[in-house]
């Protein structure tokens, strides 16, 4: 299993900002070939795509929720990819994972991605 371990979540003001990071040292130095993908979960509902960044960095994704508020970065030195999250609302409120894909087809598709880290917790109060 590939190891992908998250941080910087917490609990945050409503209007807040918070930096997510994902670093996948067990990808090596084959993390430049993969597609980063951000999820978030809350218990009881299905994962909902957030945002994604391709393997060159040169493309992003965002969920409608997502655009203009979230921003997919992603330093390959580091095996690092970072979710920053500005303008939180209470309903961003989950547990946010990271997500690695080799072959990604349709980004916001969670069955498309090949390694999962076990998430951190995002709340946000009003």
């Amino acid at each position: 299993q590939v190891q992908m371990v998250e941080s910087g979540g917490g609990l945050v003001q409503a209007g807040g900002s918070l930096r997510l990071s994902c670093r996948a040292p067990g990808l090596g130095l084959t993390f430049s070939t993969y597609h980063m993908g951000w999820f978030r979960q809350v218990p009881g509902k299905e994962r909902e795509f957030v945002g994604s960044i391709n393997w060159s960095g040169e493309r992003t994704f965002y969920a409608d929720a997502a655009k203009g508020r979230f921003t997919v970065s992603r330093d390959d030195a580091k095996n690092t990819v970072i979710l920053q999250m500005s303008g939180l609302k209470p309903e961003d409120t989950a547990v946010y994972c990271c997500a690695a894909g080799r072959s990604v087809q349709a980004a916001d598709r969670w069955q498309t991605y090949d390694y999962w880290g076990q998430g951190t917790q995002v709340t946000v109060s009003s």
